[in-house]
């Protein structure tokens, strides 16, 4: 089984690193593309140094935009989707998500052990977790299910998951967590984002698909 590893990045040259070194040091990963999302931090270049393919976005479009367009340039069948903003990444992680999708239509990585607000957030909402392994084919049918999707992809997936009776498997990422928001940002964009990204999710928790 050969897996194509996509990571969305907006503004993430800071930290990338810490989700390509145990993406390069996995050997179930086939090959890692990084979709550079308009980026003005030099978060492409930062990846480029790490040999890996690097796409890059005009302009800043958004969670959905940039998974598709990793999807379209992935030479496998299987994807990997992770965030580019983990924190305590390790490849034994990468391998349990992996081997995992031996026996699932999808999988889901939920945090754990990491920090007491993100294993929070996790626990009471699962369905939001970027961390995940999936099919192409399963990845155009959530598009033509659901169509235009950004912060919302991962509450889509999972009700399409659930509708059309996947089976999914959730794994534990004991120790990995990711950087808030707030602390990116800084604390007045950090909680507009949120508030945009919490509205993306709530239009996909409302909407039927």
């Amino acid at each position: 089984m050969k897996v194509s590893a996509v990571v969305p990045a907006y503004n993430e040259a800071a930290r990338i690193g810490a989700v390509l070194r145990p993406l390069l040091d996995c050997s179930l990963v086939d090959e890692v593309i990084v979709v550079d999302d308009g980026s003005d931090d030099g978060t492409g270049d930062v990846a480029r140094k790490f040999g890996v393919q690097v796409i890059t976005m005009p302009t800043n479009q958004g969670k959905a935009a940039a998974l598709n367009a990793g999807v379209a340039a992935a030479r496998n069948d299987i994807l990997l989707f992770l965030d580019a903003d983990l924190v305590g990444l390790q490849p034994e992680h990468i391998e349990r998500l992996i081997t995992a999708y031996n026996d699932a239509d999808m999988v889901v990585g939920v945090f754990a052990e990491g920090r007491v607000n993100t294993d929070l957030a996790q626990k009471i909402n699962p369905f939001a977790s970027g961390q995940r392994v999936i099919s192409k084919e399963l990845w155009a049918r959530a598009k033509e299910k659901v169509g235009e999707m950004n912060y919302g992809i991962e509450i889509a997936l999972s009700k399409l998951a659930v509708k059309d009776g996947w089976k999914t498997e959730k794994v534990k990422l004991g120790g990995v967590t990711h950087v808030l928001k707030e602390e990116k940002r800084g604390f007045s964009e950090g909680i507009k984002q949120r508030f945009k990204m919490y509205g993306d999710m709530l239009k996909w928790l409302i909407k039927k698909i």
